[in-house]
């Protein structure tokens, strides 16, 4: 897939040619608009980092709940609340930065 800072697919596979990278599970949870953003700037911000993330959108507000997701929009990873609201990409980069 594109190399270039772009809105994600859902299911697309950031890195996905890096087969030597873990691979991470991602959803993001909130409307539309702030998702699309929020998917851009993390595509950006961790492309460069040695893993692998497979994204899904999920909009519905029930599911969320459920989840435990309180902001929009908000990273899961790996079942986790990783990321919320429509942080910055600098951010972005530190808390992946931290995981790897």
């Amino acid at each position: 897939m594109n190399e270039a800072c772009h809105t994600m697919l859902d299911g697309e596979i950031l890195n996905a040619t890096k087969t030597n990278y873990p691979l991470h599970e991602a959803v993001l949870y909130g409307d539309k608009v702030l998702t699309a953003k929020f998917s851009k700037r993390l595509s950006c911000a961790i492309k460069h980092l040695p893993l692998r993330v497979r994204f899904r959108y999920e909009y519905d507000t029930m599911k969320a709940l459920e989840a435990g997701v309180s902001k929009d929009p908000t990273l899961v990873l790996d079942g986790k609340i990783f990321l919320e609201g429509l942080v910055s990409a600098e951010e972005i980069t530190k808390a992946f930065e931290e995981l790897v």
